[in-house]
Order: C-alpha cells, then structure tokens, then sequence
C-alpha cells in the first residue's frame, strides 16, 4: 500500500462529532499527566513523561482527523 502525502499533509478541520472525541482524549491525558507530575520527581525524566503524553495525545487526534488512514485507498 502507498502511503498517502495528500491525505496526511492536508488540514483536516474538525468535524462536530469529532469535538467530543478530542476533548476526552485532551481531559484523560491531562489527568494522566497530573499524576505523573504529584508522583515523580522533577527531572528529565519526568520532563520527558510529559512530552510523551503530549506526543500521544497529537497521535491519537492525527488518528481522528486522518479517520484512521495513511495510506491511498485503492
């Protein structure tokens, strides 16, 4: 299958029923990492925790937007 550039890199405005979908992904993710934040140390590595929920959650609304496809529909 060929991945599809056109599709991926095109902007992809939110669809009402996505909005939803969205702002749960943004409210458990900040809850994860409100967690993290009163039960680790600061440091890089905590740091880092951070930028990895903040990485999966903008992966997981790339998910919504794109539907779920990267590659060309054949």
């Amino acid at each position: 299958m060929e991945i599809d550039l056109e599709h991926i890199f095109t902007h992809h405005a939110p669809e009402k029923e996505d909005i939803e979908k969205y702002t749960k992904l943004r409210n458990a993710a900040k809850e994860f990492a409100e967690t993290i934040i009163k039960n680790t140390p600061k440091g890089a590595d905590q740091t880092a925790t951070i930028r990895k929920i903040r990485e999966a959650v903008m992966t997981a609304n790339a998910s919504i937007a794109l539907k779920g496809r990267l590659n060309k529909e054949t």
